[in-house]
């Protein structure tokens, strides 16, 4: 039996919501490890005396279950019909946005008396239609994100470190991938992008498989950590004999940010305080997508990827993160923590050149008086006038700081003041 790489951080959020009265509604790209997530804390809650009366599981995409697919009210009493409602009961739904009207569904159960209701979907409009609307307040999104760096080495004891990132930075963090040889990692990844597109973006859009869409999603994995527009896409594509308009580049970026592929780093203006709307960047939820579909090993954009290996792990320890500007400078990230602080960060794979390391440090604005860390692979740390100097690796494996004992506040405060249609993490 394949061992389970602990998810402890996704545990702690679980155990913390625990029977209070929001579904919980685990989102992340296809085979991020969500329903591993969810099976785990089935068994947590056994280990702890949770009968199986008390749990009912059910996966979507099996192959028993597709009869309920048009049938939410079949689905609705066959759950109940497993659970006794006399104790404390637990719903996991797993990939629930293929039953069709699936919010009667979820939210049929989370009005039962005694039921604490658990969802997966691989979509971000999962939430962006009428399960939103029917459960405003009423729900949690815990956006799970593929192996960080520390969950992936935890699989690994035995190998250095600079082998493992190594390894990371070129097929990336998708839990399926550990333990495959490595000459077949490629062909698993392709095969997982192939089922987003199939099953996640084409029918959704009503859009058949093509060389545009095909060309466009290249385009954006090979740009990685660089100011991206639909009308530049548009214009490089077209002179290169494609005809593709800006409306459908823009169409398909958000196909692709929707089914979590990419996360978008929109520029956020230090000086003026305010979010831009031009030059975005795009970053990609695992490094081995890149890897599999554009065919670049980890040399070829080893700065760029690097730079997208800090993002992720900003955003898993529950930052909203922007690209920055000052003045014409331009800074990697700025991330605004969840307690209401703002951190820059600069990530550059070696500073030992001087001229190298006064770019990087002359990134930071000297206007204010927020934490600046400049992350690098060099075993080097220190401070530079107060610019903190991290080893990137000591850093990604640390403990997440957004850790256990502040769930119960964390969840409190965004309960209260809730993103549109809900709380999200």
């Amino acid at each position: 039996m394949k061992r389970l790489i602990p998810r402890d951080f996704y545990m702690g959020w679980l155990d913390a919501l625990r029977d209070r009265d929001v579904i919980k509604v685990l989102t992340g790209v296809r085979r991020c490890g969500k329903s591993t997530v969810m099976q785990m804390f089935c068994e947590r809650l056994r280990a702890g005396g949770v009968g199986d009366s008390q749990i009912a599981s059910v996966n979507f995409e099996e192959i028993e279950n597709t009869k309920w697919l048009a049938d939410y009210e079949g689905a609705y009493y066959d759950i109940l019909g497993r659970l006794d409602l006399s104790k404390p009961c637990y719903v996991f739904l797993d990939e629930v946005q293929n039953v069709r009207e699936f919010e009667r569904l979820v939210g049929g159960l989370r009005m039962k008396p005694n039921v604490d209701v658990y969802v997966t979907g691989s979509n971000a409009w999962l939430l962006s239609g009428e399960l939103a609307t029917l459960l405003t307040g009423r729900y949690m999104q815990i956006h799970v994100l593929p192996l960080s760096f520390a969950e992936f080495a935890s699989a690994f004891p035995a190998t250095g470190m600079d082998a493992l990132f190594a390894d990371y930075l070129e097929f990336g963090g998708m839990p399926g991938r550990v333990g495959l040889p490595a000459e077949t990692v490629p062909a698993y990844l392709r095969d997982i992008h192939h089922g987003v597109v199939e099953k996640d973006i084409l029918p959704r859009h009503r859009w058949h498989s093509g060389n545009q869409f095909d060309r466009v999603t290249q385009f954006v994995f090979d740009s990685v950590g660089l100011p991206l527009s639909a009308g530049k896409i548009a214009a490089t594509l077209k002179a290169d004999g494609a005809e593709i308009s800006h409306n459908t580049v823009s169409n398909y970026l958000n196909a692709l940010a929707d089914a979590f592929l990419f996360y978008r780093a929109r520029r956020y203006d230090v000086r003026g305080r305010r979010i831009l709307v031009t030059q975005e960047k795009h970053y990609t939820s695992d490094l081995g997508f890149k890897r599999a579909i554009v065919g670049k090993g980890m040399v070829a954009d080893m700065g760029r990827n690097f730079e997208n290996v800090i993002y992720l792990e900003l955003l898993r320890r529950g930052n909203r993160v922007f690209t920055g500007k000052s003045g014409d400078r331009e800074i990697d990230f700025v991330a605004q923590t969840p307690d209401g602080r703002v951190e820059y960060y600069q990530a550059a794979v070696t500073v030992r050149d001087e001229r190298t390391l006064a770019r990087e440090l002359s990134a930071f604005p000297a206007s204010d008086h927020h934490p600046k860390t400049l992350l690098t692979l060099d075993p080097e740390e220190g401070s530079h006038n107060g610019i903190l100097q991290r080893n990137a690796l000591k850093w990604l494996l640390e403990a997440n700081p957004l850790n256990h004992t502040h769930l119960g506040k964390q969840f409190s405060k965004r309960m209260a003041y809730p993103a549109k249609g809900g709380a999200r993490l």
